[in-house]
């Protein structure tokens, strides 16, 4: 059951509303007030709120009226969702939204959701940290208005060699693709791609390679509401087996066979 005096800070995943998982539904069927973000958030999400539940979208109010309609609704004992798209952990500015809650006395739980990262690599079929290939993701933004730290910066990241996912950065495609090719490691052959609305019905996918990627990208007017994927794993040469299901290796919870 949802705790009393506590606002909910909601993943609502990607964009396919079957994405959502059952305790974020179950949060939203109880809410009396939920404040979501229109500008990604998929309306059909909302088809399981209450009739009198209060809705506002977040991308027409403020800071500080978003801030005002939590903490009130908290007070008041009423159960208050803030649905964030994808997962609220990411790029999401609950960090700031949950301090000034707490710090009037309100708790805050986080209810995590499918990222458009992972939803992308569901419809690329891809996995994204591939054995003999690389182990690691990177998931960043290119800077625009918000700073990103020199040691961050995409030239620098680049040097890993590994998966790299970027966020609110398809308009900055070019510069994006300059700065990848600047770290030294990745080439202009190097296997791009970039994913428009991944997993709503009208998404749209992009293949090629750090060479001809901004230009395709371009062609089809994306510019917003995409995810630019870096890496081998979109189209590896070669790769290894896992180990955990060869006959040969023990782990925990199996011994090789003789």
């Amino acid at each position: 059951m949802p705790e009393s005096k506590t606002v909910y800070f909601v993943g609502s995943g990607p964009g396919d509303p079957e994405l959502i998982t059952l305790k974020a539904k179950k949060l939203v069927e109880q809410a009396d007030v939920i404040i979501y973000s229109g500008s990604l958030f998929n309306p059909k999400n909302l088809e399981y709120a209450k009739k009198d539940a209060k809705l506002y979208d977040a991308a027409v109010i403020d800071r500080e009226k978003i801030y005002q309609i939590l903490r009130d609704s908290a007070l008041e004992g009423k159960l208050a969702v803030r649905f964030h798209d994808g997962d609220p952990a990411l790029f999401s500015t609950i960090r700031e939204q949950i301090d000034k809650l707490e710090s009037d006395g309100i708790k805050c739980k986080v209810v995590p959701g499918v990222t458009a990262i992972l939803g992308a690599a569901a419809d690329l079929k891809l996995e994204l940290t591939l054995p003999g290939v690389t182990q690691t993701l990177i998931i960043t933004r290119a800077e625009l208005r918000t700073p990103v730290p020199e040691r961050e910066s995409i030239a620098e990241l680049a040097k890993h060699g590994a998966t790299m996912a970027f966020y609110l950065s398809v308009h900055l495609i070019n510069d994006v693709v300059k700065e990848l090719l600047k770290g030294g490691v990745y080439t202009k052959d190097t296997p791009a791609a970039v994913v428009y609305r991944a997993t709503w019905d009208d998404e749209k996918v992009i293949k090629g390679t750090l060479g001809d990627i901004a230009e395709k990208t371009k062609k089809e007017r994306i510019i917003k509401t995409a995810l630019i994927i870096v890496g081998d794993v979109i189209a590896p040469k070669k790769y290894e087996y896992s180990k955990v299901y060869d006959a040969g290796f023990t782990h925990g919870y199996r011994k090789a066979d003789k």
